[in-house]
Parts: C-alpha cells; structure tokens; sequence
C-alpha cells in the first residue's frame, strides 16, 4: 500500500512543476500508459492474496481515476493560460478608430453564376436551389443509375455514415425539379424550365483543370416535340451572353445514362486560343457542358410520360466557365482563398 502513496506523492510533485501541454502528455504517459507506473502496480497484484488483491486493486484504481481527474483539470489550466498569452500579445484595440472603407469583393464564381441566372430567366426559366448533402436515390437511382452500374465508377463519391453523399452532380435535383412543376406541365400546358447551380463533389486527383469541389449550373426544359435543336439554341445563346461575343463550339457523343442521346459541349479554349494549354489538356478545347435529351426512364421516374413529353438537360461546368471568362490558367486558384488574386474581378459588379 505504501507504494501507491509514495507514487501519488510523486505524481504530486511533477504535476506542479509542468509549463505546458507537451509536458503534461509526458508525464500523463508515463502514469497511465500501458507500460506506465499506475498501470505497472498491478502487475504485483498477482503475489498478492485474493483479499490483498480486492483493497490493492481499489486503491491502484482510485489512484489511477485521481490521476486522471488531475491531468484534466491541468489541461484545462494550461490551455486557458496559453488563451491568455495570446490575448496579451495582441495589438490593441482602439474602439474610436473609423471603421476601414475598404468593400468586400464577390467571387468570380458568383458573379458568372449570377450573370448566367440572369441570362436564363430572360428566357423563361426558373432558378432553383437544392440540397449539397443527397439520397443515393436522387443522385444516382433517380437518373438511370441503379446500384452496382459501371457509370458510377466515373465519380469517386464522398459517402457520409448516415448513407447519404455530398452530391457529385446537380443532377441529383432533376427527380425532384420534374415532380414539382409536373402538374403545371399536365394541366396547364406550361413547359418546365428550370436551371439549378450548386457545388459539387468528387474524390478525385486536382490538376490544373480539374478539383475535388467545383460548382456546375443543371438545366432542363420539359414539353412536347422538344429536340436538340432546343438546346443547341439555348446553350449558343447563353455562351454568346456570357462572353459577349460568338463561341466556337462543338457537340461530340458522350455517354451519360441520364441522357439519349448523349453529347458532350466543348468550347474553344480562351486560356490558348485553342493551340493548346494544360487547362485544356494540350487539345485546343475544354469540356464545358455534358449535355442530351433526357432518358425516358428519367422522366418516367420524375412522374412524366415520355410518350408525350421529351425534354434536354445539361450540366454546365460554372468553374470552368468561369476559367473561361477570366482567362484563370489553374482552376485550384478559385478555392485557394487568395484575395489578392480574387478581389480583381469586382469591376463586374
């Protein structure tokens, strides 16, 4: 018994004598780590009667729970001390002192999106706004990719622990933009046009052209004896607003199972005037708007007959969009919080 109080005396002494955190981790270590000295007293238990054994362990264990209860209570000494250092370092504040004249700056990211809500609307179609975190039913089920489809090994997705994901594409609010404005479509005759911007998220590699969070821009537009020609119109006329002036672009076949048939949008690259550049991978173009007429089973899901209605969609890139306008050569400047380098697209607004 004489050992466990010779060791809580110690532990006493040296707990008086610690400065700071690390110090604490030691000497916290050194008690109650497996080779610690509190830990070490039981290993004697075993010379000990059973009676021995029973008053032995209850005290070991109230040591070890003073212990424990004492490193806690230095922490949070230690902790609030550091707290206290820092304050006293800081320069003092002069209440009387004029408030800085200096204006915020809206990222690039937001005014592109803002101008393109303003292009579209001028069109007819509504805004909506939508959830980042999602059901794997509205981001993959619900768009023609049931469980197990090889389409979704192209998006390396973020799984949270509840089942749900941080959405890897907008269009994991076309099921729930169809059912919404349905009934409109059916008894009023009112075509659906809506788009839909977010953030977006992918567990992939960054480069210059590519991140792990980006922003796309979904649209539809649902009615009857709609055609590619629909979209076509509705993407040059966007472009065409955008950058104030005709884009060259092109439509090549592209595989989305949300879509058919499919097409991929690319414009001419801006950054090299389409020689070649890492933002467009060294082709001349940069792909800019996975685009299609919308699968019939996605309609039927969403509640409208495919028999009557057909209807395109489209993803539009808003970060690379953005890299367009503003000739940004990396697209890992956009979330690099520099506000240096963003703060020079405020002439926009």
């Amino acid at each position: 018994m004489g050992k466990i109080e010779e060791l809580k005396q110690q532990f006493e002494k040296e707990l008086e004598q610690i400065k700071d955190l690390s110090e604490l981790e030691g000497v916290r270590v050194s008690y109650l780590g497996k080779k610690g000295s509190v830990t070490g007293l039981l290993k004697g238990m075993k010379e000990l009667s059973n009676e021995e054994k029973k008053t032995f362990g209850q005290l070991v264990n109230e040591l070890k729970n003073s212990v424990g209860e004492k490193i806690a209570e230095k922490t949070a000494e230690l902790k609030e001390r550091e707290i206290q250092a820092e304050i006293e370092l800081m320069p003092e504040f002069d209440l009387s002192m004029p408030a800085s004249t200096a204006r915020g700056s809206y990222h690039p990211i937001t005014l592109v999106q803002r101008q393109c809500e303003q292009i579209f609307k001028s069109m007819g179609f509504t805004v909506e706004d939508y959830s980042e975190v999602v059901t794997d039913y509205e981001c993959f089920e619900s768009v023609n990719i049931p469980k197990d489809h090889p389409a979704r090994d192209m998006q390396d997705t973020y799984y949270l622990t509840n089942g749900q994901l941080l959405k890897s594409q907008t269009s994991a609010a076309q099921n729930a933009i169809l059912r919404k404005y349905k009934k409109p479509l059916y008894e009023d005759g009112v075509p659906i046009k809506a788009i839909f911007p977010g953030r977006c998220f992918r567990n992939e590699a960054t480069d210059a052209c590519h991140e792990n969070t980006f922003f796309q821009m979904e649209g539809m537009m649902v009615d009857k004896d709609i055609s590619i020609s629909n979209l076509i119109y509705f993407m040059k006329t966007m472009l065409s607003e955008v950058f104030q002036k005709d884009i060259k672009v092109r439509l090549r076949p592209g595989f989305f199972p949300f879509v058919e048939p499919g097409f991929e949008l690319d414009i001419s690259c801006l950054i090299c005037g389409g020689e070649g550049c890492p933002s467009c991978k060294h082709s001349g173009w940069l792909e800019l708007c996975p685009c299609g007429m919308i699968h019939p089973e996605v309609l039927r899901m969403g509640g409208i007959d495919p028999d009557e209605y057909t209807g395109f969609a489209f993803g539009l890139g808003l970060t690379r969009l953005v890299m367009m306008k503003y000739g940004i050569g990396d697209i890992r400047d956009l979330n690099s919080g520099n506000l240096k380098a963003l703060s020079q697209f405020t002439d926009d607004e």
